[in-house]
């Protein structure tokens, strides 16, 4: 009879353990992480306890045979000794009071009598938290530590598909142990993979209209050219009131974009003004549809929400400078009334590189449009943004590229390396030591459960 293999789920809420990986679902199993074992059970079942749930996160992949063969009970740590100090004293200070021939007992000294290394804290040295630290030294821990992948399996995938480079020289073993000095590398795209944001078939096609043929550019620039040159007065009211719907529409669409590709960019408050505002356009859409609704108001409704919606894609400076910029031309507004005696006509929303064109009543001018001083502040903030993250449909992540998400909760790099994000290069500095108060071996349990992990392998050998 054949005997089907357990499925392991890796991410198990139930059991909630917790793994080197940047996913969501482990970041709710350390949130429920207890760093304690229960005293009920014999020592034999707390060590059990203890070495299962530290297997679990150091080195899971790694065979348990292939561990133990790895695992030693020589525990590095460092001592942080003060110049000054060590310049002063000679060490026969440590033993005074026993057989120095002082009168009055240690315990009852003052501070300032007592001689202190100050670059040692006073906090104990946690030695048990180094159980683990020869994991540190393989290869595809060391690429995960530098945060070149999300998860130490996707670490070793990396290393096997010769994605990575120890020394200039392609290393293919994930269990290659680093010595002090080693420098590694990882292909570029594979860390842009790793730790960017996943594509996906929606915002995709929501962030980014598809691109025509050249053919079909020219024919839709021809169709709003003329559409532009066509007055006002051609157009009836019913096509008026159909174009208007469907410069609606477009704001809609437009409002979608924004919240859907800017989801942790965008604060609460914005959102909200988004979220008000696309309520606005549906309200005006519905008036706009109504039979025998006024087409002047309709062509307000949208010039309106048009500005609003510019005007919600600045960021709080370029805010700020508008503000200041229709403060000053809403002064400038009456002595230029009293001025002029005819009426001006009313200008067209100067377009966006974000915002989709819209059909308005007014026709668009022929001459080259002059940007004002925040106009060019958004465009040249966007060249360089498009400069250093450009749009690229073909790579295998989003573009622009960003963060994937609940990545900030495990970004951290150790000590014992040196990484350089620019170039996904990363140098082995030493190996792992511990210190008064502190351990190099990042890990998220406390000194007990390590202790009694310890101890498990302690007894094998």
């Amino acid at each position: 009879m054949r005997c089907e293999r357990r499925i392991l789920r890796y991410h198990s809420l139930k059991r909630g353990r917790v793994r080197q990986t940047w996913n969501k679902y482990n970041m709710y199993n350390l949130l429920r992480l207890r760093n304690s074992i229960s005293s009920m059970g014999t020592f034999f079942q707390q060590k059990w306890a203890a070495k299962a749930a530290t297997r679990a996160y150091h080195g899971e992949h790694i065979k348990e045979k292939q561990w133990e063969r790895m695992f030693s009970r020589r525990l590095l740590s460092a001592v942080n000794m003060d110049p000054a100090y060590m310049a002063k004293y000679d060490g026969s200070e440590q033993a005074a009071g026993r057989g120095s021939g002082r009168d009055v007992k240690p315990g009852k000294w003052s501070k300032a009598q007592v001689a202190r290394n100050t670059g040692n804290a006073e906090a104990l040295t946690p030695y048990m938290q180094m159980t683990f630290a020869p994991q540190e030294r393989r290869l595809d821990i060391a690429v995960y530590r530098a945060l070149f992948a999300s998860s130490a399996r996707q670490a070793r995938q990396f290393v096997v598909h010769g994605a990575v480079k120890v020394n200039g020289k392609k290393m293919q073993h994930p269990g290659y142990l680093l010595n002090p000095g080693d420098l590694f590398q990882v292909d570029p795209e594979k860390v842009m993979i790793a730790t960017g944001r996943k594509k996906s078939s929606k915002s995709e096609s929501l962030s980014t209209p598809k691109q025509p043929a050249a053919e079909e550019e020219a024919e839709t620039a021809e169709e709003a050219t003329e559409a532009a040159e066509q007055s006002v007065e051609e157009l009836g009211p019913e096509q008026l009131q159909a174009q208007h719907l469907e410069g609606l529409k477009l704001l809609h669409q437009h409002a979608k974009k924004i919240i859907e590709a800017n989801k942790e960019k965008l604060s609460g408050g914005h959102k909200k003004e988004i979220r008000e505002l696309s309520q606005k356009i549906k309200e005006a859409m519905n008036r706009a549809r109504k039979a025998g609704s006024d087409v002047q108001e309709t062509g307000d409704d949208m010039q309106n929400l048009a500005t609003l919606m510019s005007h919600l894609e600045l960021t709080p400076t370029e805010r700020k400078e508008f503000q200041k910029q229709q403060e000053q031309q809403a002064s400038e507004a009456p002595a230029a009334e009293t001025t002029s005696a005819s009426p001006s006509a009313p200008t067209p929303l100067s377009p966006s590189p974000d915002y989709p064109q819209l059909k308005t009543r007014t026709p668009v001018p022929k001459t080259s449009t002059k940007f004002d001083k925040i106009e060019s502040q958004i465009l040249k903030r966007l060249l360089e943004e498009e400069k250093i993250n450009p749009y690229d449909p073909s790579k295998p992540y989003a573009t622009p590229w960003r963060p994937r998400p609940y990545m900030s909760a495990f970004a951290f790099i150790p000590r014992y390396l040196e990484v350089n994000p620019k170039i996904c290069a990363a140098v082995y500095l030493r190996h792992p030591v511990a210190r008064p108060g502190k351990s190099e071996i990042p890990t998220p349990f406390g000194t007990q459960i390590s202790q009694l992990a310890f101890n498990w392998y302690l007894r094998r050998r």
